[in-house]
């Protein structure tokens, strides 16, 4: 296949006024601070919102105070190649038993697709509380096994009210980079390119990101 045959599939939430957001983070909000409309001379918009709204990119300093923030995250684990794998509806968290069920060898960028993705691509905006997650010993196996990156399609990669939050730690403080809100319920299992960067906000915990993978 030649480059310009390859495919595209934009794999990022969009932001919009009082979208989809994890409970008790700031809500998304977009209005108007200038208006041609009403008589300005450009249209400009006054943003505000969390700094993981949306698909974002999960820094260290997270859930590690003195950790790196996502300005310090090496942009070659954000690029590069990426194995999509997919589970079905009835699986309700990725642990290592389902993840050894795919051949992650060699692997360092994984992007995993469950049922949320089709809540995320529907652009539904309630909040499901049951949402498939990745298991502490899933985590670990993919640390293990020399993974970088680990990309989410819901809003956390962590079970909803975690009392202790192992995936999350397991994960970022192995240096592995977390992307979640990712929506991946068009591209199919398989390999491809990743891009995903996230705005350059120095010294910040997170931050919303654009992703794409392409064939």
């Amino acid at each position: 296949m030649t480059r310009t045959e390859r495919r595209i599939w934009d794999v990022s939430v969009p932001l919009r006024d009082g979208g989809l957001v994890y409970p008790n983070n700031p809500p998304i909000s977009i209005t108007p601070a200038s208006s041609i409309a009403k008589g300005d001379t450009a249209n400009v918009s006054r943003l505000s919102f969390g700094s993981h709204t949306g698909t974002h990119v999960d820094a260290p300093l997270h859930f590690m105070d003195g950790g790196a923030g996502v300005d310090e995250l090496p942009l070659d684990v954000l690029v590069g190649p990426a194995r999509l794998i997919a589970f079905s509806d009835d699986v309700m968290a990725v642990g290592e038993a389902e993840l050894r069920q795919h051949d992650l060898s060699g692997v360092t960028r994984v992007l995993i697709r469950t049922r949320n993705s089709a809540w995320l691509a529907s652009g539904d905006t309630e909040f499901h509380p049951d949402f498939t997650h990745v298991a502490p010993d899933g985590a670990e196996y993919l640390v293990s096994i020399g993974v970088r990156l680990v990309g989410v399609d819901y809003l956390s990669v962590e079970q909803f009210h975690s009392p202790h939050h192992r995936t999350h730690k397991t994960l970022l403080s192995n240096g592995v980079v977390i992307v979640e809100g990712l929506v991946l319920a068009e591209p199919p299992p398989g390999d491809y390119e990743l891009y995903c960067l996230p705005m350059l906000l120095a010294g910040i915990d997170g931050a919303p990101a654009r992703a794409v993978v392409m064939n």
